[in-house]
């Protein structure tokens, strides 16, 4: 490749100038860690991906309609004879963080990266203009335009514009950070959040404004492909285009071309080593899942705590979804109880739901009450329209009319002392155990606070119609402001209880315990 000079230039006025510019020790530690993070992002986000390999713009998620699919598998176009996880891919430890199937586990290192991601941002950007190396980032002519044109057409003919250009960056750089700084990484953060049901019960608006759940999934796919195309042509251009001066200023902060050797092997050596920390990240949390679950999950708890724990749904209140937003199409996690799995339900299905029953219970002071369907319906009726979220991805719409639990638990009389959760278990069982045991009712638990709120129900109807079979029926949990995996459907019991660490494998639920979710399921 050729230098191309658009402007003659003498080596005194080189060497002044590029003397004159500062890569500061902050400057090249955040964009270190900048690399390290945004690696554990993409290979977390892409182990996320492949437990649902489809996206869609419509929020029905209906089968056919993906606008890209990483499987060849097709849908059925029946619905609940497909679960989700059937959906599920392995991926590679060498590509997935961590891979082989851990979603639970994926999302916890997501959040974790994103945390730390969102944070290096912050002193990067606070300290870019604290220091004013703002300005050599951010144009401040529209000169730079006709200039990025003449760097564009310069590259595409495989030149490389001469070095008196770069400041240290030339018009088409500047152009392509502040679009990544500026907008590309900020979009990320917005379309992500989007996809919290946290801020979906709370804040409907703001997601129909990315589409709905789907829109925000897929545009929040395409920012990644961009951010990834923008990583593989940044580090490609600091080895093809003047090199002996991009590595010396990354690695020592200075323009001495005599240390390019040395600079050019400790960042090679770099590279190696974030690659195999990457790797090893891996291996480290195959090789023992519940202790990986027992450190991440309370790290991405801190998160959860100072932005989406306050976060109380509303969608009784809300007029962002109507009834004709409701999906025609509503995917489902787990199949109904089998006669092997529960005679009872069996039983009661075939009466009809005569017979059927809900226990409600007290487990601090050992008291008990059941109540048939009949008893429930009794109880004031409260509906609203939710768009239901899978942590997979899958989303659906729909109405949804039950019993609040605060209104169904009241039947027991006061909240005992020493009560700090609900645990609802069902007549189905898990999908599969985490040490492969034989599979345990599925149950889930929610603190106080999640199990008042107004859109924390007892579902018996969809879209104005019984329940069916496989979302539950007859009656199944609704909490809207976390995901699908604590909505316990063909409901046994509820009931008070002093800690979930009691129950099951202790982590709150069997999506917990199984696929080592998060307890809590805001995001």
């Amino acid at each position: 490749m050729g230098a191309h000079h658009l402007h003659p230039v003498t080596p005194l006025q080189i060497q002044a100038n590029m003397e004159n510019l500062d890569f500061p020790l902050w400057l090249r530690a955040t964009h270190l860690i900048n690399f390290v993070l945004i690696g554990m992002l993409l290979r977390s986000g892409w182990e996320m991906l492949s437990s649902l390999p489809r996206l869609w713009w419509r929020n029905d998620c209906a089968p056919g309609t993906e606008w890209l699919r990483f499987t060849r598998r097709k849908l059925p176009k029946e619905e609940g004879v497909y679960t989700s996880l059937m959906d599920e891919r392995s991926l590679s430890p060498l590509i997935g963080l961590p891979g082989r199937e851990n979603i639970g586990l994926g999302r916890h290192w997501h959040g974790l990266s994103v945390m730390l991601w969102v944070l290096n941002g912050f002193v990067y950007v606070i300290l870019l203009f604290a220091t004013g190396l703002w300005q050599r980032i951010i144009p401040t002519s529209w000169d730079v335009i006709p200039k990025a044109w003449d760097s564009f057409v310069i590259y595409a003919g495989f030149g490389v514009p001469s070095i008196e250009h770069f400041q240290p960056y030339d018009a088409l750089q500047m152009i392509g950070y502040t679009f990544v700084i500026f907008i590309l990484a900020p979009f990320m953060i917005a379309s992500g959040i989007a996809m919290a049901p946290a801020i979906r019960s709370r804040y409907p608006w703001y997601v129909k404004l990315f589409g709905g759940h789907q829109g925000a999934r897929s545009l929040h796919f395409i920012a990644m492909v961009l951010m990834s195309g923008f990583i593989v042509m940044h580090v490609s251009l600091v080895f093809l285009v003047h090199r002996e001066y991009n590595v010396v200023h990354m690695v020592f902060g200075d323009v001495d071309t005599a240390r390019y050797a040395q600079a050019l092997v400790i960042m090679l050596a770099t590279i190696v080593a974030v690659l195999v920390f990457w790797i090893g990240l891996s291996y480290w949390t195959l090789a023992d899942r519940p202790r990986a679950h027992r450190l991440l999950v309370p790290a991405t708890e801190i998160g959860r705590k100072i932005f989406l724990n306050w976060m109380r749904p509303r969608n009784a209140e809300q007029s962002t979804y109507t009834d004709k937003d409701i999906s025609e199409f509503h995917w489902t996690n787990g199949l109904p109880p089998t006669e092997e799995e529960s005679p009872e339900w069996i039983a009661a299905r075939e009466n009809g739901w005569d017979g059927y029953t809900i226990t409600l219970a007290d487990d601090i002071n050992g008291t008990t009450k059941v109540l048939t369907m009949d008893d429930i319906r009794k109880l004031p009726q409260t509906s609203y329209i939710a768009t239901h979220t899978c942590m997979q991805g899958w989303s659906a719409t729909s109405r949804w009319t039950g019993v609040r639990l605060s209104d169904l638990l009241a039947e027991l009389g006061p909240r005992p002392e020493g009560a700090n959760y609900v645990l609802v278990d069902s007549y189905g069982l898990a999908q599969k155990m985490i040490d492969n045991r034989p599979r345990e009712p599925f149950y889930a638990a929610f603190d106080i606070e999640t199990a008042a709120e107004d859109d924390s129900i007892l579902a018996y109807e969809r879209n104005g119609k019984p329940l069916e079979l496989y979302l539950g029926a007859p009656a199944r949990v609704r909490v809207e402001s976390n995901h699908g995996y604590k909505m316990v459907k063909w409901v046994r019991s509820i009931r008070y209880v002093a800690d979930y660490a009691d129950h099951g494998d202790g982590r709150g639920g069997t999506r917990e315990d199984s696929a080592l979710q998060a307890f809590n399921g805001r995001i």
